[in-house]
């Protein structure tokens, strides 16, 4: 038997100073034979443990027994029957703090790399057009109101589908997917697959409503009065922001609109989508997780001369995965580290001109974890921009709670939800994702959609509440 790499098999990449004049793809994904490679990697464990890192318990050691065997449409009939988004998961999922970390391998070399065969398989049942439907049980007359059409809610749509279940699924945007296509960009997630996925679910018998704004146009009193039970999953839509002033200057965008008007409604493709956007050359964006990395990223494809990256603390405590931050320095996106806004100037049209920032320092570790930064007195400096992106979290969307009493909501917005069902406050109605957490992964909600699943399965089979 050949012996066994302690390294992951490497996956090919665009090179960087290609890849920012475009909005391509940047990993190539494996081929068959570098797919084989790797899962000769993994030791098949008696005990596989990296499964407790799943937050939907794929079957990660049997999936890639069957890459290693070459049979890959098992390996993919096997993956899909715990995860509907497996080419999504596969390349936006940190592998590395979950499944990859429970790795037994990982303990003396690097772990099995189970997001890149997730994503192998997934690339190649679409690519060979063999996908199969599950085979769907007679329907049991239980109807489900599911609203919000992102990770969540596609994970309780196609549970409940799979069961039997009458699932109408609300989306207030004009495209499904949630965060999945006005969040996260092209060059990381395409937006083609997104929609292959969906279409899986809408083969499930699911049927799905665009444009429609659950708590406008119908309240969920009036969904209840319709459906034998309700699932929100409208996500985490309303975006912080610093509170320091100059921040309402023109030419500072939150973090949701500047990816929304990119991603979801193609401004990157300007002029043949006619979505405005500012194309700064001088960007900054203040951040140090995900969402700030695909700003800065971005930026740069939006012709940026220098896109610089503000973030409170140091490199080490950035909450963005590795492989994103290893990205964005590959790209030219500038550190500006132990830093924080405490300003922002304009000119006489009131256009953003300037960042004004305060050094910091790090000062003991805060309920995170991560040693807490601590502003230097008179450190302040600034600098030239022409363009802020503002990504530093987000909360849920209010919209829902805010016209359904009786929901009740935690400090910060979020729905109280039941951890082990997913139930709320109003008999019925079900919650989970980033509107009961606040912004997480994708598949944190996708495991959070999957509770609830179950939860209304025994609600709509007992009765009880």
């Amino acid at each position: 038997m050949a012996k066994v790499s302690p390294k992951k098999t490497p996956m090919q990449e665009q090179p960087p100073k290609e890849r920012i004049k475009n909005y391509d793809e940047v990993p190539f994904g494996y081929t068959n034979e570098e797919a084989v490679l790797e899962a000769l990697r993994c030791l098949q464990c008696k005990n596989p443990v990296c499964i407790e890192g799943c937050p939907v318990e794929i079957d990660i050691k049997g999936f890639i027994d069957f890459i290693a065997k070459k049979k890959f449409q098992d390996g993919v009939i096997l993956l899909k029957e715990k995860n509907i988004l497996p080419a999504i998961c596969g390349r936006v999922c940190p592998q590395e703090e979950q499944c990859e970390q429970k790795c037994i391998m990982g303990k003396k070399n690097e772990p099995v790399a189970i997001g890149r065969l997730e994503r192998f398989l997934a690339d190649w049942e679409r690519n060979h057009g063999v996908i199969e439907i599950p085979e769907i049980p007679k329907p049991t007359g239980k109807k489900v109101a599911i609203v919000g059409a992102g990770p969540a809610g596609i994970t309780v749509a196609a549970d409940l589908a799979r069961w039997g279940h009458k699932v109408d699924m609300f989306e207030a945007l004009h495209q499904p997917g949630g965060v999945l296509v006005y969040g996260i960009p092209e060059f990381r997630l395409p937006k083609a697959i997104v929609f292959k996925e969906i279409d899986f679910l809408i083969k499930l018998g699911v049927n799905l409503y665009t444009d429609r704004v659950i708590g406008m146009i119908q309240s969920i009193d009036e969904l209840l009065s319709e459906y034998d039970a309700v699932f929100l999953g409208t996500g985490a839509g309303l975006p912080w922001f610093l509170e320091v002033p100059g921040e309402n200057l023109n030419g500072v965008y939150s973090a949701n609109e500047y990816l929304t008007r990119a991603n979801l409604m193609k401004a990157y493709l300007f002029p043949k989508y006619k979505t405005p956007i500012v194309r700064g050359k001088r960007v900054a964006t203040v951040g140090g997780g995900n969402v700030a990395m695909d700003c800065a990223r971005t930026a740069l494809r939006l012709g940026a001369e220098k896109s610089i990256l503000i973030y409170r603390r140091a490199k080490e405590q950035m909450p963005a995965r590795d492989e994103e931050i290893h990205h964005a320095e590959e790209e030219g996106v500038i550190f500006q580290l132990l830093s924080n806004p405490a300003a922002f100037h304009g000119d006489k049209n009131n256009w953003v001109k300037e960042v004004e920032c305060v050094r910091m320092k790090l000062g003991e570790p805060d309920d995170s974890g991560r040693r807490r930064p601590v502003p230097i007195d008179g450190a302040n400096f600034r600098m030239p921009i022409d363009l802020a992106v503002i990504a530093i979290g987000n909360s849920p969307n209010p919209l829902v709670p805010s016209v359904t009493p009786g929901l009740k909501v935690e400090k910060w917005g979020n729905i109280l939800t039941d951890l082990e069902t997913g139930k709320t406050s109003i008999k019925g109605v079900f919650a989970g994702g980033d509107v009961a957490t606040g912004a997480a992964t994708v598949i944190l909600a996708m495991g959070a959609g999957r509770i609830a699943a179950r939860g209304i399965q025994e609600y709509l089979t007992t009765g009880k509440w």
